[in-house]
């Protein structure tokens, strides 16, 4: 890569100085690459995301390169490098191959995709890009979505090629687009998206005419499939910096098309009834539960605080004394939760754990100061499964109060129920409960053959098994012949 000249801005300079050393370190992988492509006529380019991140000093082992060969040409080249190759992209010109090298001291493992010179775009009435592909870097970089992902290194030369000023931009932290906003977001309206992702993962500016654009055009969203709106709001999500992500969603327009449970969340509140900005309040838990997390981002329990309050809205009800409530919110949340990510495809299992953590969010609530039984304890346990530990997060997460006191009490309280679970746990196996009887022994002991009843039996065991803990085996086969005895 070149000198940066004298007038250079020092971040700039460093910026390139980074992206040396970073370059430096992926280069026998690279290279070798860029020669096999050399030696069959097509140039090769490290390109995108790589580029930017390499300028941050954050490149990792994901590789992006852009060529002039068509796909089945890659393949050529490719196959008989790789250690393996995948063509899942191949329709968009995109092959996927993965790579281990020995790089220092070190044995790693690169994944790298490589897509020829290309432009996309939709049409009024299509979920999916239209591709047809260019002859030259300069038409590949200025279709792509921002000036600091239109950057490109050419190989093995390492030519640095920045047509649109993305260096300058990653120097000021702003995301801009290489042509006119529109433009781009017209060829793919989910840049819109990218936009919010980009500005979270990276915690970057959106340049002002690139938010205009957004909010004027952000209802073409809706022409982009399910899919790809889940997985780079999945991204967004995960970012460091979700919270200015999700605000420029709302502020745009956007997450009235793609999650418009969010925006909801801004209630009008007026002098006589005053009541938490339940919208400020939800990203505010969503940063407490980040805060709480122990191994790594964990999209499930950010889920979980993003979706807990959305049952809000519909159920407000401003009362007679002039409070504002929102009975049974968390049950018609847990519903609503349920509905919107089914609609964005996410799995049945995220779609049943994050719907289940919304619906049990503010059962601590009812445990004041220590009142609970045993037996509350248990449930409370047994419905929260394997979910207990994020509960646990997402409980504490949720309060958000300014009185210290009152937030004080709240925290000793939730830790004296963690106790009395760790306690609880420790004497019965909570994790695991169970009835005393299996299903078996109810069919022995009560002389039947299986069928519904078996399964009425095993509830009624299951209930005196959380209301009175572990029985001996005498006194639950003489409640089950009691209970038996009453069905008759």
């Amino acid at each position: 890569m070149p000198n940066p000249n004298e007038d250079t801005p020092s971040a700039l300079s460093q910026a390139q100085q980074r992206a040396v050393t970073e370059l430096l370190r992926v280069a026998p992988v690279a290279d070798d690459l860029a020669r096999r492509f050399q030696e069959a006529g097509f140039s090769l380019a490290l390109v995108g995301g790589s580029v930017r991140d390499a300028l941050l000093g954050r490149l990792g082992n994901d590789l992006d390169f852009t060529t002039d060969a068509r796909p089945e040409d890659v393949l050529k080249i490719v196959r008989p490098w790789a250690d393996a190759v995948w063509e899942v992209g191949i329709a968009f010109g995109t092959v996927g191959a993965n790579k281990g090298a020995r790089v220092g001291d070190a044995d790693m493992n690169f994944q790298i995709e490589i897509t020829t010179y290309r432009s996309e775009a939709y049409d009024r009435t299509s979920r999916k890009p239209e591709v047809s592909y260019g002859d030259s870097i300069d038409e590949d970089l200025v279709r792509r979505d921002f000036t600091v992902n239109a950057m490109a290194v050419a190989l093995p030369e390492k030519e640095f090629i920045d047509p649109h000023g993305g260096l300058e931009d990653l120097a000021a932290r702003v995301l801009r687009t290489p042509g006119t906003p529109e433009e781009s977001f017209s060829d793919d309206p989910l840049r819109m998206m990218r936009a919010a992702r980009f500005a979270a993962q990276l915690d970057f500016e959106v340049a002002p005419e690139v938010v205009a654009a957004m909010t004027d055009m952000a209802e073409r969203i809706e022409i982009v499939s399910a899919e790809r709106v889940r997985d780079e709001l999945n991204k967004l999500i995960l970012s460091d910096h979700p919270r200015k992500g999700l605000t420029l969603l709302v502020d745009s327009g956007l997450a009235d098309h793609v999650l418009p449970e969010l925006p909801a969340l801004r209630l009008e509140s007026d002098e006589h009834h005053r009541h938490k900005d339940v919208y400020e309040h939800t990203l505010i838990v969503l940063e407490q539960a980040i805060a709480l997390e122990e191994n790594g981002p964990d999209l499930t329990l950010r889920l979980a605080a993003l979706l807990h309050d959305i049952g809000k809205p519909r159920t407000r009800r401003f009362e007679k004394d002039g409070r504002v409530s929102f009975h049974h919110h968390e049950v018609v949340g847990a519903k609503m939760t349920k509905k919107r990510m089914t609609a964005l495809k996410y799995s049945n299992e995220l779609v049943k754990d994050v719907s289940r953590l919304v619906e049990l969010h503010l059962r601590f609530h009812g445990y004041g100061t220590g009142e609970w039984t045993d037996s509350a304890v248990r449930r409370y346990v047994r419905d929260a499964g394997a979910l207990l530990e994020r509960l646990h997060k997402l409980t504490r997460s949720d309060c958000t109060t300014r009185n210290k006191r009152k937030a004080a009490a709240l925290s000793r309280a939730y830790d004296g129920l963690e106790d009395r679970i760790a306690q609880l746990q420790e004497q019965e196996e909570l994790d695991s409960i169970r009835p005393d009887l299996d299903g078996n022994q109810i069919m022995e002991i009560l002389g039947v053959s299986p069928g519904p009843v078996i399964g009425k039996a095993y509830k009624f065991l299951l209930e005196l098994r959380l209301e009175n803990g572990p029985m001996e085996h005498d006194a639950a086969v003489t409640a089950l012949k009691e209970w038996w005895a009453g069905q008759e």
